[in-house]
């Protein structure tokens, strides 16, 4: 049985992470399970990347495609092109993607376009905004999946009313838990903590990256003006996205006191979380991380593909309105914050369940390779 497991992106290596500590300590028992990692590289710097690999114990990559393009059209049609060539090299028995990036979505019509099966982890999450590049990719990766492994019971019921045959669906958790469950004993602080000059517990977390924030001057001026004006003496520590800081720069926006401080490893990240008293985010993996944390998050969006998170977990949405920015920060720095729970099935256990699944799907793949016999002809 041989797996390509596709990753392509920062939040990738989270999800994929536990799959492949799963497979090699199933591959013990069962060696005919095999896998094969390949990169797109859809984003890659060592610190938004590379990084990652080493901190999360990932394996270097089979291959990194070194996908580019300058536009969605461009670099989808880049990792199509590179992929198409690495499956014909190295055809699995199943290719499985995870989450809902450009490489998720050009991997699984490649694979099907070669009569390959595909899995999904993460599958049926649903913004309803048809703005966002990230719901075309799920949609249309869900559309011609061969099996689905969801987050939560929300999701499992998204995918049944969208016509998806109930036996190809698994309810298994998420993997993005399983790998904060299993680093939290490893998170350090940043390098440069003490130039940070904060306190635990003293600061607000803020993180910006989706282009309906960071795009607009004007949008982006008001953003950064509600929440210096509203921090009430928090220092607000801000690990910026590159496309944030161009943007920063180009648009001469007035950042205030905030402290801007370079991308940070996974380890590091977890660490300014966790010890935050609360997060302002438009990042939907940070929201699931703030609820499994118990720390308080602002969602700076009109919609969320992780409704758990909201109705169950830690975080709120805000929306557009800056009215809404200021009275949620007042809740949030005066302990008034609404109680979190934690969704079902975010236990760490994920992954274990994936491949388990898979394994019991798959179970007429798990035959030794036979050996050609030769034979002498006169």
């Amino acid at each position: 049985m041989k797996i390509t497991l596709v990753a392509g992106a920062r939040p990738n290596f989270m999800k994929i992470a536990p799959i492949i500590r799963e497979i090699k300590k199933t591959a013990i028992h069962n060696p005919e399970l095999k896998y094969r990692l390949v990169h797109t590289g859809q984003h890659y710097d060592d610190t938004m990347s590379g990084n990652f690999f080493r901190q999360l114990e990932i394996p270097e990559p089979n291959i990194n495609l070194c996908c580019k393009g300058s536009s969605q059209a461009e670099q989808t049609a880049s990792i199509m092109m590179g992929f198409e060539k690495d499956l014909i090299l190295n055809k699995p028995d199943l290719v499985l993607v995870v989450g809902d990036v450009n490489s998720t979505m050009a991997c699984t019509i490649t694979a099907k376009k070669m009569n390959i099966d595909t899995a999904h982890v993460e599958a049926g999450i649903r913004s309803g905004d048809m703005t966002m590049p990230e719901e075309i990719n799920r949609m249309i990766t869900d559309a011609i999946s061969d099996l689905y492994f969801t987050t939560s019971t929300m999701a499992t019921e998204t995918l049944i009313k969208e016509n998806i045959s109930e036996d190809k669906i698994h309810f298994v958790g998420n993997t993005m838990i399983d790998t904060l469950l299993q680093q939290m004993k490893r998170i350090q602080k940043p390098s440069n903590w003490s130039d940070i000059d904060t306190r635990i517990k003293g600061y607000l977390l803020l993180t910006l990256h989706r282009p309906s924030n960071v795009d607009d001057p004007i949008k982006l001026q008001i953003l950064f003006d509600i929440i210096h004006q509203n921090a009430e003496g928090y220092d607000i520590i801000f690990p910026i996205h590159p496309r944030t800081r161009k943007n920063i720069e180009t648009f001469g926006i007035e950042t205030y006191d905030i402290k801007m401080i370079a991308p940070q490893g996974y380890l590091e990240f977890m660490f300014l979380l966790s010890n935050s008293i609360g997060v302002i985010t438009d990042s939907g993996g940070v929201t699931e991380e703030a609820t499994v944390l118990n720390i308080p998050c602002i969602t700076l969006r009109n919609t969320t593909e992780r409704p758990e998170t909201v109705v169950i977990g830690t975080n709120e949405l805000v929306g557009d309105e800056p009215l809404y920015l200021a009275q949620f920060m007042s809740k949030m720095l005066n302990g008034n914050w609404k109680k979190g729970g934690i969704p079902e099935k975010w236990d760490g256990k994920a992954a274990e369940r994936i491949v388990s699944i898979i394994q019991d799907k798959y179970a007429n793949n798990f035959q030794p390779e036979k050996e050609v016999e030769m034979t002498e002809t006169i």
